[in-house]
């Protein structure tokens, strides 16, 4: 336990939850200049949480390492503290505390003694009445105990650091609206070209520090522009016009986009030289057919790619159903209701004069052509000119999309979508969720792309309903 007095008064002492550990065994490293206390139920618990093959176990052994290896060969008095750079860390120039011995600490009647939270919360206090002119601050991912701790006077506060934004608002959408005077501003020294079907602007002014490669900008009053950012160079910026998907000659498996949004997703799902897109957008805007309508007619009639691959967290709704029976694929099927629904609309679009005997043959060759894959076995795999579709995919943390998204071998196409206001996993929010994570981290590279989807195209009452309820 922390016995000396801080050295600096703006040195503050973090009391971190097991849940916290548990979430990020990385964060040990996170609190820069500042110290670190672990009370003994936390390191009991985290034992507890240790065995099985779990996220949350996983996370508890790693935890645990953590804190052999900087507990093993200290240097000093373990009271003293243990330097939390040792390990490499360069960042954390702080200490970590393990409470050594047994404090005594008053509890209030109304807190049940010998419960974990309440027994962390006695510490909190202790630390506070030892180290008056330091700040005591608990980090705990359990929203209940920081709130008990706040009713006992004392400082908590949530774990930030898994946190890609603050707020949700300000993600990244991939696409930008321009203001009426955009050629005004940006229309000298402008050159233009036709290449490939499509007219290219290099333009400079004021907007073009504020583009991102592959970022599609529009304008439409006056002489329509939708357009997509191919580079980007301090002002300088070369746009380069679209291909219309919402035309019925550049239909896609038969579908064809239904409003601004769509269109610019169908230009990103059907350019070969994207490896990598993110779709985020509510119920009904389209985001698993137009990506399963792409994917088919590439694979299909492009031959671009072997086959379709689609995944997804296997996270309940409402109460768990239990073991399914079968083979992976089949034990799979009751999650991917979404895919037979719009395999259905898509071979209907597709197959309008082919009668039932047609659909019928066409349905099997689409059936032969995706497979359908658990997360659980992803690990060690390579996916070679693949089309991966993961489906769902704001329920994934950071670590779980990293390991989906480096699945991806020479000529895979990764395509992930989700709704971040649809999270069920515990512990994930709009901020830390792995969807959110890849959006701002593959903003601006040259070989990905994405779009927040606005409008739902399901129906009147889908749209209804996702507006007042």
């Amino acid at each position: 336990m922390p016995t000396r007095k801080a050295t600096r008064s703006d040195t503050k002492l973090f009391v971190l939850d097991t849940n916290v550990l548990m979430h990020d065994p990385t964060s040990l490293f996170r609190f820069e200049e500042h110290d670190i206390c672990l009370p003994m139920f936390v390191l009991e618990e985290l034992d507890n949480k240790k065995k099985g093959m779990t996220e949350v176990a996983r996370n508890a052994r790693q935890a645990s390492r953590y804190l052999d290896d900087l507990v093993s060969d200290a240097p000093l008095k373990i009271e003293d503290g243990i330097l939390l750079d040792k390990l490499g860390n360069k960042n954390a120039t702080g200490r970590l505390f393990l409470q050594t011995q047994f404090i005594k600490y008053e509890l209030p009647p109304t807190l049940e003694s010998g419960k974990a939270d309440n027994a962390i919360l006695g510490v909190l206090m202790a630390l506070q009445i030892e180290q008056p002119k330091r700040s005591v601050i608990l980090v705990s991912k359990d929203i209940n105990m920081r709130i008990k701790a706040r009713a006992l006077g004392l400082e908590a506060q949530d774990y930030f650091n898994d946190k890609v934004l603050e707020d949700s608002d300000l993600l990244y959408t991939g696409v930008l609206g321009l203001p009426e005077d955009f050629w005004e501003s940006h229309g000298k020294d402008m050159q233009s070209w036709q290449q490939d079907g499509h007219t290219w602007y290099k333009i400079k002014g004021p907007l073009c520090p504020a583009f991102f490669t592959n970022q599609f900008v529009y304008l439409e009053s006056g002489t329509p522009l939708y357009a997509k950012v191919v580079s980007q160079e301090g002002d300088t910026a070369t746009l380069r016009t679209l291909t219309d998907y919402t035309h019925q000659k550049n239909a896609v498996w038969g579908i064809t986009a239904r409003n601004r949004e769509q269109n610019f997703v169908f230009n990103l799902l059907m350019d070969p030289d994207i490896d990598f897109v993110t779709l985020l957008g509510q119920a009904g805007t389209g985001k698993t057919l137009l990506t399963l309508a792409a994917g088919l007619w590439q694979t299909l009639e492009k031959k671009l790619y072997a086959e379709i691959i689609i995944t997804r967290v296997t996270v309940p709704v409402g109460e768990d159903i239990g073991f399914l029976p079968g083979t992976e694929e089949e034990k799979m099927t009751p999650w991917m209701g979404a895919l037979e629904d719009n395999l259905d609309v898509l071979n209907q679009s597709e197959n309008t004069d082919a009668g039932d005997w047609g659909r019928a043959a066409t349905r099997d060759l689409i059936k032969s052509r995706v497979k359908i894959k658990s997360l659980n076995f992803m690990r060690g795999r390579t996916f070679l000119n693949k089309f991966l579709i993961i489906d769902e995919a704001q329920n994934l943390t950071p670590k779980q999309m990293k390991t989906l998204v480096t699945r991806a071998g020479p000529g895979t196409k990764v395509v992930c979508m989700g709704n971040i206001a649809q999270i069920d996993t515990p512990y994930l929010t709009e901020g830390s969720s792995g969807l959110t994570y890849v959006v701002d981290r593959f903003k601006g590279w040259d070989h990905s792309g994405h779009v927040t989807l606005m409008r739902g195209e399901r129906s009147r009452l889908a749209d209804h309903a996702a507006e007042v309820l």
